[in-house]
């Protein structure tokens, strides 16, 4: 499947009917999913013929989109039920049925049921605001143990000295694949640049205010597009 047509499915899943502020729900756009997806699979193989974890996988975005390259099998991890509902209803319509779903808090999860279960892990976790501080670790300290080859994640570029100081901590590899540049509620556009990682992007992130705290229409986050694996 091309990119193209890849993100063009993904634009049909439905998202958040009532986000919830206390779990940092907001969609990952179509856009930014194809592209991680596709890069994925494209550059690394991670995804065709896999068993794939999805983990705070909200309405299911990157799950269905692993299904749709050919994952093996894809399992949505969140906490959340009413996320889990429409997650549930879009894999209906899609009429797709390499996917799993598992309601379950990601922080308490019993690390050893499925440590090394997973081929690969993909997420884009809360990145720890507000009420949630250290979150995304929490998910990426998870995801680790879950994972037999590769985390895929999304990381604040504020965050990157940190998480590389906690990676080589764990033994762990990082691996920086993109730079992305998040904008709400701008159009998508897409960029190569030549820089010194596998791939670099600027992404323009596709979020219409969901809370009532949101004073502006638009705001950059800079985003990181990282790999884990074992060293």
């Amino acid at each position: 499947m091309k990119l193209k047509e890849l993100e063009c499915c993904l634009q049909q899943v439905d998202v958040f009917e009532k986000p919830k502020i206390l779990l940092e729900q907001y969609p990952t756009s179509p856009h930014i999913a194809a592209c991680m997806l596709y890069t994925i699979q494209s550059t690394f193989d991670d995804i065709e013929s896999k068993l794939v974890a999805d983990l705070g996988c909200g309405c299911g975005v990157l799950s269905i989109g692993a299904a749709m390259l050919d994952a093996g099998l894809c399992v949505g991890f969140d906490i959340d039920n009413d996320a889990l509902e429409i997650f549930r209803r879009n894999a209906e319509e899609f009429e797709i049925s390499n996917l799993d779903l598992v309601q379950c808090d990601m922080c308490s999860l019993d690390s050893d049921a499925y440590k090394k279960k997973f081929d690969t892990v993909i997420m884009n976790p809360p990145f720890g605001t507000k009420h949630n501080q250290g979150m995304d670790m929490k998910f990426l300290r998870t995801a680790l143990t879950m994972a037999k080859t590769a985390v895929y994640s999304l990381h604040k570029t504020s965050t990157r000295e940190h998480i590389q100081k906690k990676a080589n901590d764990w033994g762990v590899k990082m691996e920086l694949i993109a730079g992305k540049n998040y904008r709400v509620n701008l159009s998508r556009q897409l960029k190569h640049l030549n820089t010194d990682y596998t791939f670099f992007a600027e992404l323009r992130y596709d979020l219409p205010a969901s809370y009532k705290f949101h004073k502006k229409k638009s705001v950059d986050i800079q985003v990181d597009f990282i790999r884990f694996s074992q060293a």
